[in-house]
């Protein structure tokens, strides 16, 4: 079982079928299934072998979806990584990876070359190497077991340090098959639009959408106005949101009024979303949400809630109905248990753990987080949340005190280790905020050592220096001490009280 097998079968029986649009440039489907084999035969000649691992730090660009059917071709398992990462986190991706070769387009390159680790070939896109790599002989797929590796899906965790989450053929063939039975029939006709980064959500969806022979448009970044010309005249468009890119498309409407009748679903996930933005959307777009709850480790499927469930105005508890995250997808499992794996009475809240074929194999080279995260062959998300007697299933809380901003996971713990670095910080807490746009905006508590100074542009320097730009704190509150219980463990509760007070004496 290999997935690349899908893409060229499509290239032999719509090979004049388009592709990828990317800039205005369209390739057909034969076009993109003879580049795939060709670079995984560059990727084979470059002393590649099938398991080895190639890491793609790319903006959204036609190059992406070759290389990663071009390392499937070739056996290898690809590394998808956002291209928004400080360069040393991309290293640290590189380095734990144990990647001979990383993938780049030409906006990132400069700022990539001087971190990767030694060995480490740097190839941009476009280039005379990328197209040295295109040019090179095709090979045939490489015959994969269903449980070999295909995808590293780095998850960033408590520890400040990204953890890889494998993924395997099988897992990725079950999400795909699972998007067909639970949210859209695919066809050749159908568009799917690339306004979010590749290598999350919208690229995993470019899965089940290859496999059916759909249009791919690659559109450079996120604009509504951009998004909804291309829905005026692009059939059955398929597209994903975070949340916080729905209400910006939900803002857009409400002035433009634009024509969505060819806006086939939108789906969405990745953070909270407020009923009433859910509610506007409806009423904007017609009944075309799906929101989904998934994670690296799960990719996609986990819960979801349907066309027909966001369409059922209706229904008694409606408005219960679009605050949940849905029921579990086909084939999978979920329960909510205690700290003992007991399952937990309906309405109570515990553990979110789930169980099917669309799940990790391991962390990669972190044998202890695989052993607790994978517990009794149940992945345990580490969210909170609870199921009522429907099934349905309404996360309450994150029990590793992550932050959903844009879309985005931020972890706490990895921007408080990078505010210690200053040698005048004693102690330091990030919390989330609500924020109508963003979903969560991050804001840092801060202790200084007693008699000596922090500002808040040293610390936004400390930070642009070693993580992205969108994990940096937008609020600092500097104070003499943070609140502790008995066993000396943060009160982040107490700090999000704060917050809410402030707000409230505005």
């Amino acid at each position: 079982m290999n997935i690349a097998s899908q893409l060229i079968g499509v290239g032999k029986r719509l090979a004049d079928a388009p592709a990828i649009t990317d800039r205005g440039t369209t390739v057909d489907y034969g076009t993109f299934a003879e580049r795939a084999s060709r670079i995984g035969g560059g990727f084979r000649t470059a002393g590649l072998a099938p398991g080895d691992r190639v890491v793609l730090c790319m903006e959204n660009c036609r190059a992406f979806f070759e290389v990663l059917y071009g390392c499937w071709v070739a056996g290898l398992c690809a590394v998808p990584t956002n291209a928004k990462l400080h360069p040393r986190e991309v290293q640290h991706i590189v380095e734990n990876s144990q990647a001979r070769i990383c993938v780049t387009t030409a906006g990132l390159a400069q700022s990539l070359l001087p971190v990767m680790p030694e060995g480490v070939r740097l190839i941009v896109a476009d280039d005379a190497d990328y197209e040295k790599l295109a040019a090179a002989e095709a090979i045939a797929v490489a015959d994969r077991r269903p449980e070999d590796p295909a995808w590293i899906f780095y998850t960033s965790g408590t520890t400040g340090r990204p953890k890889g989450a494998l993924l395997s053929h099988r897992a990725l063939l079950f999400m795909s098959h699972c998007y067909y039975a639970d949210i859209d029939f695919v066809e050749p006709t159908d568009t799917k639009l690339h306004a979010a980064p590749l290598s999350h959500a919208s690229g995993l969806y470019a899965l089940p959408h290859v496999a059916k022979g759909s249009h791919h448009i690659i559109m450079g970044h996120f604009d509504p106005g951009e998004i909804f010309a291309a829905i005026e005249t692009l059939p059955n468009v398929t597209l994903f949101g975070a949340p916080t890119m729905v209400s910006r498309l939900v803002r857009a409407a409400e002035t433009s009024r634009p024509d969505t009748r060819n806006l086939k679903t939108l789906y969405y996930g990745g953070g909270p979303m407020y009923v009433a933005d859910t509610r506007r959307a409806l009423e904007l777009f017609g009944p075309k949400l799906y929101q989904l709850f998934g994670q690296g480790e799960s990719p996609m499927t986990i819960t979801g809630l349907s066309k027909l469930m966001h369409a059922r105005t209706d229904h008694p508890r409606y408005d219960e109905l679009l605050a949940s995250t849905g029921y579990p997808r086909t084939g999978v499992e979920v329960r909510v248990v205690d700290q003992d794996d007991r399952d937990v009475p309906f309405g109570e809240v515990g553990e979110v753990i789930t169980r099917s074929d669309c799940m990790m194999l391991e962390y990669w080279r972190n044998p202890e987080a695989t052993a607790d995260t994978l517990r009794g062959g149940w992945l345990h998300t580490g969210d909170l949340g609870a199921l009522d007697e429907s099934g349905f299933l309404t996360l309450r809380d994150r029990s590793k005190d992550m932050i959903i901003s844009g879309g985005s996971n931020i972890y706490p713990r990895e921007i408080e280790e990078v505010l210690l670095r200053n040698p005048a910080v004693v102690e330091a807490s990030v919390v989330g905020r609500p924020h109508a746009d963003w979903g969560e905006e991050v804001v840092a508590f801060v202790v200084a050592k007693p008699g000596e100074a922090v500002s808040q542009s040293e610390l936004d320097a400390l930070c642009l220096e070693h993580i992205a730009r969108f994990k940096r704190p937008k609020h600092y509150r500097f104070v003499e001490s943070l609140p502790k219980n008995n066993y000396g463990k943060v009160l982040k509760t107490e700090l999000r009280q704060r917050l809410t007070e402030e707000e409230k004496a505005r």
